[in-house]
């Protein structure tokens, strides 16, 4: 088990580019709000995952259509701490239950090194 312990966060809502993490071991997390909301680990987003075979942060498979709707950029409208474990976003598109653990932040983080590091395990 993996135990992440950030040492920063800084949750960027004004900018909406996302939340970055530096952690005590050195290592610098980056992740979009887009992929925090794609990730959400909640159960009810775990099955939807599971049925279309996606990896947390892997985006929900549009239709394709004619005219697409105008959808409002995804954003945290609230984020809480959830004890010294964990954080919560109370999403702009009503979503709310994901509760993101720092390790697993940690164990999905989207920078260039972890991302290799995750391809090569997979391969073994």
């Amino acid at each position: 088990m993996l135990l992440a312990d950030p040492k920063f966060i800084k949750v960027n809502t004004t900018a909406g580019t996302g939340v970055d993490i530096d952690w005590k071991d050195g290592h610098v997390s980056h992740f979009s709000f887009q992929w925090l909301r794609d990730a959400c680990p909640c159960a009810t987003c775990d099955e939807e995952r599971k049925k279309t075979d996606r990896r947390p942060g892997e985006p929900v498979p549009q239709a394709a259509s004619i005219l697409p709707l105008y959808k409002e950029k995804l954003r945290p409208k609230e984020v809480q701490s959830v004890g010294k474990y964990a954080i919560c976003f109370h999403w702009n598109d009503g979503h709310e239950t994901g509760i993101y653990s720092w390790d697993y932040l940690r164990a999905n983080c989207q920078c260039d090194e972890c991302k290799k590091l995750a391809v090569k395990e997979k391969l073994n």
